[in-house]
C-alpha cells in the first residue's frame, strides 16, 4: 500500500482550459445564438464543449477543467453540474469582466490555473470540433515548451488561419503568422495547445507590450483589452526553440458559422 501511495503521489497532474469567448463573437450564428451560447450548440446530440470535456476527462492526471469566457455565469451552471456528475472531475466557470482574448484570459486567471501546480495544461478553443488525440499529444509534448496542434490545409484555406512553418525533422515551429495576407504555409493552427507553466512569463510580456502600444492618457481612446495568444505570443516565440507542432491527420474542423455546424454534424454521422 505504501508503494502504491508513493507511486500515485509522483503522478504528474494537468489541467485543461476551454476558451468560450462571449456573446459578441457569435453574430454569424444569429438567430441561433440569441437563445443559446455558441459553445452549447449541439453536435452529435451534445453541446460542442461536451466533447472537449469528455476528451479531457480521459487524460490520466487531469485534475480540473476551467471554462473561461464572457458569457453570464448562469448560462453554464447546468452544463457544469451535469458534466461534473457524469465525468467525476472538477469543472469551474471563470467569467471575464470584459473580453480579454485568448492570452488575456489566461493571464488574468493565472493564479486559478496554476493552483495545485500542474505540470502543464491544455488550452482549446470552444469552436474546435475534432478527433481529440490528447494522450498522444501529451506523450509528444516536451516539458518546458509549448505545443500547437496543426493540420494540413489547402493554399486558399490556409490564409484564413494561423500558419506555421515547421522543421519536420524536429517539429519546431520556425515561423508563425496569424491569417497572413499571402500564402505562408499549408500547416495551420488547430486551436488546441499544451502549455508549460513558463508560458506565463511570455503572457506577462505580451500583456505589458499590448498595453504599452494601445493605452495612453487620451481618455477618448477606446482600446480593446483583448490580448491574442496567436498573434501576440506565438509569433514572437517562433524559432526560439520552445514552440513545437503536433501534426494531426485526423478529422478537424472549426465551427465558424451555421453552415460549418451542419457540415460537421453531417461528417460525424456519415463516418
Amino acid at each position: 500500500l505504501a508503494k502504491m501511495t508513493a507511486s500515485n503521489s509522483n503522478l504528474e497532474t494537468y489541467k485543461a482550459i476551454i476558451l468560450l469567448g462571449g456573446p459578441a463573437k457569435s453574430t454569424r450564428f444569429r438567430p441561433l445564438s440569441m437563445d443559446q451560447p455558441k459553445p452549447l450548440f449541439s453536435i452529435g446530440g451534445y453541446p460542442i464543449i461536451y466533447h472537449h470535456v469528455e476528451a479531457c476527462s480521459k487524460v490520466p492526471g487531469m485534475k480540473e477543467i476551467l471554462l473561461i469566457g464572457y458569457y453570464p455565469r448562469e448560462q453554464f451552471c447546468h452544463f457544469v453540474d451535469e458534466c461534473q456528475q457524469q465525468f467525476g472531475i472538477k469543472i469551474r466557470y471563470l467569467q471575464e469582466f470584459t473580453p480579454l482574448g485568448t492570452a488575456g484570459g489566461l493571464f488574468h486567471f493565472r493564479d486559478q490555473i496554476m493552483s495545485g501546480e500542474p505540470a502543464a495544461f491544455f488550452v482549446m478553443n470552444s469552436d474546435v470540433c475534432c478527433d481529440f488525440q490528447l494522450d498522444d499529444m501529451l506523450a509528444k509534448h516536451r516539458p518546458g515548451t509549448f505545443t500547437i496542434m496543426c493540420t494540413e490545409a489547402t493554399r486558399s484555406q490556409s490564409v484564413e488561419y494561423g500558419c506555421a512553418v515547421i522543421d519536420r525533422s524536429t517539429d519546431e515551429i520556425l515561423h508563425y503568422v496569424e491569417k497572413p495576407a499571402t500564402f505562408v504555409s499549408n500547416m495551420i493552427n488547430c486551436g488546441l495547445y499544451i502549455l508549460s507553466p513558463s508560458i506565463f512569463v511570455h503572457l506577462k510580456a505580451a500583456v505589458k507590450a499590448h498595453y504599452d502600444r494601445h493605452f495612453n492618457f487620451d481618455l477618448s481612446n477606446q482600446c480593446s483589452e483583448s490580448v491574442h495568444m496567436e498573434k501576440e505570443v506565438f509569433q514572437p516565440l517562433a524559432n526560439q526553440h520552445c514552440l513545437f507542432a503536433y501534426v494531426t491527420k485526423r478529422f478537424w474542423s472549426q465551427v465558424k458559422s451555421a453552415g460549418f455546424l451542419f457540415v460537421t454534424v453531417f461528417f460525424l454521422f456519415t463516418q
